[in-house]
């Protein structure tokens, strides 16, 4: 189950926000108490029956491939990438079933990057999600391409949105904003760009910059895309984008400082691999306490960029600290 940390805090009462009160894993608002593990839970069940049908099941002769994509692709996770596309949806006024295609859209480029991520010419892990990398069970070959299929075939289920009554124009720009998203200019150039700076120092701003690529980019597609389909309007799609830019990189903060603070058990993946493999961090560049101090500030600006929505945000605010708090 997906938790929520136990510590008690306040936040600052945005223009036309909710007052925040942490109260075990609710948040506690001047309207209502909001559930987040139990949105969460919702939102999860949602893109998991979506995600079982986008692939077919294992027959013929590609019954093996088919079964490679589906291992990964439906062998566990956080889901917060799809759960963040339905709730910026939700949160300016759509219904999340019209975003479901292009939430499980996400969900597969997620997880082509994690299984490419994974191979021995990269970060060489035998573990993801407390499960064998999908290499270590099919093979380096058959690994890559099915990565290669979920990439290729993401696309194929955000065209298919249509049907759901999401309009051709924002169709395209939706589809061009995730390639732009996951392609050179985003998470596989900086996943380049992580390669290349293994055992060289980065200064605060490059770091910034290699996560916004690797890691910001998807999110940012996730959050403004969703709330495009949504029909957000102008005004309320840049808050979104300054919201997803904070979340986006206080994630990465996070990650980093779980992968020293963490075990491989509480993780489901490999820990302490990043100093092994000399790579830049936010703790190995600020320090662990300077980096929980950024990473609280990032959350407090993804919290003021919503400051002009209502209710129908407050999963994205809850979110917002949740990624902060989580300890997995």
């Amino acid at each position: 189950m997906l938790m929520v940390g136990r510590r008690k805090r306040a936040a600052p009462l945005c223009s036309r926000g909710p007052l925040w009160l942490r109260e075990g894993s609710s948040f506690v608002t001047l309207r209502k108490v909001f559930q987040l593990d139990r949105y969460l839970k919702e939102r999860a069940a949602l893109v998991e029956r979506a995600l079982g049908q986008v692939v077919p099941q294992p027959a013929g002769a590609g019954a093996r491939l088919l079964e490679a994509m589906r291992y990964s692709l439906l062998g566990g996770g956080k889901r917060l990438r799809p759960i963040l596309a339905l709730a910026a949806c939700e949160a300016v006024g759509g219904v999340p079933e019209r975003a479901i295609g292009f939430a499980c859209a996400v969900e597969m480029i997620h997880n082509y990057s994690l299984i490419h991520d994974d191979l021995p010419c990269m970060d060489n892990d035998d573990l993801r999600h407390g499960r064998p990398t999908n290499h270590r069970l099919y093979g380096e070959a058959l690994a890559t391409l099915s990565g290669d299929g979920l990439l290729t075939d993401a696309f194929r289920v955000l065209a298919s949105s249509a049907s759901d009554g999401v309009p051709s124009a924002i169709l395209l720009r939706t589809i061009a904003d995730l390639a732009a998203a996951a392609g050179s200019g985003g998470m596989v150039g900086g996943q380049v760009l992580d390669l290349q700076s293994e055992g060289t120092p980065l200064s605060f701003d490059e770091l910034k910059l290699l996560h916004a690529k690797k890691t910001g980019a998807l999110f940012l597609a996730s959050i403004v895309g969703g709330a495009r389909i949504g029909g957000g309007s102008e005004p309320q799609l840049a808050n979104l984008d300054q919201y997803a830019r904070a979340l986006g990189l206080a994630f990465q903060v996070v990650d980093d400082l779980l992968d020293v603070e963490a075990s491989t058990e509480q993780m489901g993946k490999r820990t302490g691999k990043d100093q092994a493999a000399g790579k830049a961090t936010f703790p190995s560049l600020l320090g662990l306490d300077k980096s929980w101090q950024f990473a609280r500030r990032l959350e407090q600006e993804a919290r003021e960029a919503l400051s002009e929505f209502g209710a129908n945000a407050d999963p994205l605010r809850a979110i917002a600290t949740f990624v902060v708090e989580r300890k997995q």
